[in-house]
């Protein structure tokens, strides 16, 4: 038997990569099939779509009673402003597809000539035809399209719609990174499809889930009966509880904990390898964190980010923009009510990734900070950091991406400097919380911070300040830590002269440094 491994890249193949069963996650696909129905499947990147999507098309026609296919259509992306060019590209892409994929006696028949506009309305007609069985038509990556390349497409699909399925398709799925609704949007909006619904046709709208708790025990079960490593109880918990199920994280640390960290061992797998797992991961920014990464400087994605990381509340943001950053996988809606950031990870990483200009932008740090023996002292870490603040933070802030929260962001990217190589730091922050929680751990060291800021027309916010600080340290187990106020008033004086720090007392008694700056 050939040696598997938990894929981090493209669609799964069964004979290299350990799976949960594809379809698992999908089951009411054969019922819409069987109604002939046009559907939406959406879902965030590198989910299981495009696998899910295969497996099914390949059961469909080895069942006998359909022909189906997973086709795509991002070629024709290079020429969202020329249909024709695009349908071109999209139909020789087919072509291969289908070579790949169907036997010979399945193919369809040469692609009819049409004119441009017309192109792929026309080879599904003929195809569907020609076909001994009713023709399905998956449709992945219909999201990549934008312009008139898109409304072109959709306008054929709705056009071809009543003729199925003698003359088109008998079941067709448009499959991508966002619901339909979303797709007004790529193309110029609404006004331009002179319709309510860019495809209001579909009959319904799917998303796969995350994976379960037990999809992430069973997943990771395969690599111990496949290789006798085994995942404690616990690192498979915390590899759920990390990612909330969001199946590339779980892969990336399974894969980076047995490749990467104990590769050909039979020695178990445990919250501790797990946890590196993730900090190598977050340092490395493969390639699905940096697509996350560039969805944060979109004007509609940073309209909910920004205020969730300042604490603040989302105010006039339009449903449809809401949506597609949930859609976008980002954030999720919390059983208790409103958005949180979607997994511990995303939490981790957004205000890394916000962080970096300003910490490129860092000047040369001596660290000042560590005693001898290379302990964290906390008190030199003060010194340090309001030496910083009043000779760079005001310069500082400019190179921050997100206004709002400038001040968090230099301070994060201080903080980045302090732990580099030797601590970790986690965040809290969540909508209408008006705060932000930071850990920083440096060996057996923990310092608390809390985040406030002071804006025009609004109270000192050092006693509302002084009790959240109260609450997490007592959650922590500390006794001591850091209320840091940012003043972000109108007409105050320069960063360099306003920034003080002095000792104050939580209202349970707890001795504690508030930092004004």
């Amino acid at each position: 038997m050939n040696r598997r491994f938990f894929n981090t890249a493209g669609p799964c193949k069964s004979d290299i990569h350990y799976m949960v069963p594809p379809l698992s996650r999908l089951p009411d696909l054969h019922r819409l099939i069987e109604q002939q129905g046009y559907f939406v499947i959406h879902a965030p990147r590198q989910t299981g779509k495009t696998t899910a999507m295969q497996a099914l098309a390949h059961d469909l026609t080895a069942s006998g009673r359909y022909v189906a296919v997973l086709v795509s259509m991002e070629v024709g992306a290079a020429f969202n402003d020329n249909p024709g060019a695009a349908e071109l590209a999209i139909l020789d892409d087919w072509r291969d597809a289908i070579d790949v994929f169907l036997p010979p006696q399945l193919h369809p028949p040469s692609w009819p000539s049409a004119q441009p506009g017309q192109r792929i309305s026309t080879a599904l007609k003929a195809w569907s035809e020609a076909a001994a069985q009713p023709l399905v038509m998956f449709l992945d990556e219909i999201d990549a399209l934008q312009g008139q390349t898109l409304i072109s497409i959709l306008r054929q699909l709705r056009a071809g719609y009543p003729r199925r399925p003698q003359s088109f398709p008998w079941s067709l799925a448009l499959i991508g990174l966002r619901d339909v609704r979303d797709y007004k949007v790529a193309s110029g909006g609404s006004n331009r499809l002179h319709t309510a619904s860019p495809f209001n046709i579909k009959i319904e709208s799917l998303t796969l889930n995350n994976f379960t708790r037990e999809d992430v025990a069973a997943l990771y079960q395969q690599h111990t009966v496949s290789t006798g490593q085994p995942f404690t109880p616990e690192a498979a918990q915390l590899a759920f509880d990390l990612t909330q199920g969001q199946p590339w994280l779980v892969n990336a640390l399974a894969y980076i904990a047995t490749q990467d960290l104990l590769p050909d061992s039979a020695e178990p797998i445990t919250p501790d390898h797990i946890s590196q797992a993730k900090e190598i991961m977050i340092q490395r920014q493969d390639t699905h964190l940096d697509s996350l990464a560039e969805k944060l400087q979109e004007l509609r994605v940073r309209r909910i980010i920004e205020p969730m990381l300042a604490g603040g509340t989302i105010e006039a943001v339009p449903f449809d923009d809401r949506q597609y950053v949930l859609d976008l996988g980002l954030v999720r809606r919390d059983s208790r009510g409103g958005m949180v950031i979607a997994n511990p990870i995303y939490r981790e990483i957004i205000p890394r990734v916000l962080a970096g200009g300003p910490q490129d932008s860092l000047p040369l740090i001596a660290p000042h900070w560590l005693n001898s023996d290379g302990r964290l002292n906390a008190a030199k870490l003060l010194e340090a950091f309001l030496a910083f603040w009043r000779q760079h933070g005001q310069p500082l802030l400019s190179s921050a991406p997100y206004h709002e929260i400038a001040p968090h962001l230099v301070l994060m990217a201080f903080l980045h400097r302090v732990v580099n190589g030797g601590g970790t730091l986690e965040r809290e922050y969540a909508i209408g919380s008006r705060r932000m929680d930071i850990c920083l751990r440096y060996g057996p060291d923990t310092l608390a911070l809390e985040l406030k800021v002071w804006r025009d027309g609004e109270k000192d916010p050092l006693a509302e300040g002084l009790a959240q600080l109260d609450d997490y340290l007592s959650g922590l187990g500390l006794e001591t830590g850091w209320l840091v106020i940012f003043d972000r008033r109108r007409g105050r004086p320069s960063i360099s002269e306003r920034t003080t720090a002095e000792h104050a007392t939580t209202p349970s008694g707890r001795d504690v440094i508030v930092i004004r700056g």
